[in-house]
């Protein structure tokens, strides 16, 4: 008897459809990561291709370096140091230490088989992490059900034969925790120990699934953004290795589909992840990874990715690059990354105009400093080898509701980069940096976003913007009377213009509702970008006044020291070919340099310099309340 196939709409996924969905499909878990090739097939290709063989190597050399280390353990006293300092890192970093194991010894016992080398130590590992208090992170239940008091609790009063309901907090670590969990299971079968196998579901159903169709909504399940799809993803993806009943797996689908669903919402038909890239490969990478498992598990009737916003959203990749490895970092982005070139490989396939970048911007196995199981694995199986590969294109890249202009220039001389943004100050992972711009030539960054800072409790409370990457103090925007840019969706941009030829791109903004003055009646920033032979770009700043400021500040952010050139103009160089520089109005200005000390996500110290062109005083008067004030960089 053949199969029964079907199409269930994701605007109509109610329990009786997905029910009917995953009881026409079959229910193989330990093939659902395989299509025409059976788990040996798939290991010998691996092994034996270039590509995937020299990430094996980089996997069996973690794997090796682990095997000589003991396993950190997760004490109380880094437990509790969120709560007393704030301070997130020294918990995470065993945390993250642990879960490397865990993926290490995993695709390693894998790929070996039953006699891995790497078995014992990997079921270490798994024991450890079931025997973990929590899976979450300490920042993420501060107040959560697993911090309970004695009293709230009520087991001091209560009786041996009364049982009190357990309670869990499922934050993105937990749930990704579940989900590679139950994969890890079901990858390695019977190699696994068999109590090893039922510890895992047991803990996976206690800790995440039986919580999330029982307790009442966690915040993230209608969030908008990387979170919604994380969680929501990673529960889906436990359910279907962990579920064999269809009632149950319905159950827990339909409450996590809605979740996928609100982290789509998140993003406008531009396709733009505000969050910045960093979380577009997070965030889109979850989503991809549980629709893939959704599609095949239910034989094609549920297929996320016949949405034209899904695609959209694929494509954002490519618009997302400088070039090489540097990133547009808007945002709590980082200003390099590596590919996942088995999530680009599984888009590629799906959307032929996905651009698939050159495989030597291939993120190497411990670029990802929290270890995740899901990605590493799909980076292996997902990759293509045989594939048309190309750098980033000379393009211009504009999304209109994100307010984003990314106009990327190679040229015979090199690559130069000039992206722009407007949007408004309250995005996902928001920095205050409304009209700010990034400028890119010959490998260097030279007019940067610092990008993330160091997650901290800090970092995300009351203070955020008093840190220096997350306020428009480090950002190449004015400074209008010592007043910075102000938080909250209030402060936004107004689109004036956007138009691009082969010559140029035009692109001006509304900026004053950024600043909380009412001395300002108008700002428009314009940026015109030259495709000239090498580029120029000219910022040109109008402002407005209904008052007189007493200051006014033309501030640009430089990794370089900005020094003076002969000719009167300012040098930001990071070397003899990449430099631009910077003409301004001397009647109008004066400038000068301030040394910032940044913090990066990493918790090293930066610096990083500001060019401050300060108004001469007289400029502004009771008769006079306009500036016109002209920048243009020049490379050379």
């Amino acid at each position: 008897m053949g199969r029964i196939t079907m199409s269930v709409s994701v605007d109509n996924l109610n329990l009786e459809n997905v029910k009917a969905a995953l009881l026409a499909a079959s229910n193989t878990p330990s093939q659902l990561l395989f299509q025409d090739e059976t788990p040996l097939q798939v290991k010998t290709r691996l092994l034996h291709g270039k590509e995937s063989k020299q990430l094996i190597q980089e996997i069996r050399e973690e794997g090796d370096k682990l095997l000589q280390e003991t396993m950190p353990a997760l004490t109380y006293s880094l437990f509790r140091l969120f709560s007393t300092t704030g301070s997130r890192r020294e918990y995470e970093l065993v945390y993250f230490r642990r879960r490397n194991r865990l993926t290490t010894f995993g695709l390693l016992a894998w790929l070996d088989g039953a006699d891995s080398p790497y078995l014992d130590a990997l079921s270490d590992t798994i024991s450890s992490i079931l025997d973990e208090y929590t899976w979450c992170l300490p920042a993420h239940i501060l107040h959560g059900p697993e911090m309970r008091s004695a009293e709230e609790a009520q087991y001091a009063a209560e009786g041996l034969m009364n049982h009190s309901v357990e309670s869990f907090t499922i934050d993105l670590f937990a749930a990704e925790t579940a989900f590679a969990l139950s994969e890890i299971s079901a990858l390695l079968g019977d190699a696994l120990p068999q109590l090893l196998r039922v510890r895992i579901r047991e803990e996976v159903l206690r800790r995440i699934l039986r919580p999330f169709v029982t307790q009442s909504p966690s915040h993230w399940e209608t969030a908008t953004h990387n979170w919604a799809s994380v969680c929501g993803g990673s529960i889906a993806a436990a359910a279907i290795y962990t579920l064999q009943d269809e009632d149950e797996l319905a159950a827990v689908l339909e409450r996590a589909f809605p979740a996928l669903a609100s982290y789509l919402s998140g993003f406008e038909e531009d396709g733009a992840c505000t969050e910045g890239y960093m979380y577009w490969q997070y965030g889109f990478g979850y989503f991809t990874y549980a629709a893939d498992l959704i599609l095949r598990r239910t034989a094609g009737a549920v297929n996320w990715f016949q949405a034209d916003k899904v695609r959209q959203v694929a494509l954002f990749q490519q618009k997302s690059f400088l070039h090489g490895r540097k990133v547009v970092n808007f945002s709590d982005s980082q200003g390099e990354a590596g590919i996942f070139m088995g999530l680009s490989g599984y888009l590629k396939q799906l959307y032929p105009e996905i651009e698939h970048p050159e495989l030597s911007l291939r993120a190497g196995f411990r670029d990802d400093h929290c270890s995740r199981w899901a990605p590493a694995l799909r980076n292996l199986l997902w990759s293509l080898e045989d594939i048309e590969e190309s750098a980033w294109r000379t393009a211009a890249y504009y999304l209109p509701d994100a307010q984003w202009l990314v106009s990327r220039q190679l040229q015979e001389q090199g690559a130069y980069v000039f992206a722009a943004k407007g949007g408004h100050n309250n995005e996902p992972h928001n920095h205050n940096d409304i009209g700010h711009f990034i400028l890119y030539a010959q490998g260097e960054t030279l007019l940067p976003d610092l990008g993330s800072g160091q997650y901290s409790r800090k970092y995300f409370g009351p203070e955020r913007y008093e840190i220096l990457c997350n306020g428009s103090q480090s950002h190449s925007v004015p400074i209008i009377d010592g007043l910075y840019q102000q938080a909250g969706a209030e402060h936004r941009a107004e689109v004036l213009e956007y138009s691009s030829s082969e010559e140029q791109d035009d692109f001006a903004l509304e900026i004053s509702s950024a600043y909380d003055t009412e001395k300002l009646n108008e700002l428009v920033r314009r940026f015109t970008w030259h495709k000239t032979e090498p580029p120029t770009l000219e910022v040109t700043d109008s402002y407005e006044f209904a008052q007189a400021p007493t200051t006014v500040v033309e501030r640009f952010v430089a990794w370089h020291r900005p020094q003076q050139a002969e000719d009167g103009r300012i040098l930001v160089a990071a070397s003899a070919e990449a430099r631009v520089f910077v003409s301004y109005d001397m009647d109008l200005f004066d400038w000068e340099v301030v040394v910032l000390d940044h913090v990066n996500h990493f918790d090293q110290p930066e610096i990083c310099y500001a060019l401050d062109f300060k108004l001469k005083p007289g400029v502004l008067t009771d008769s006079n309340l306009n500036i016109y004030a002209a920048f243009r960089f020049a490379f050379q």
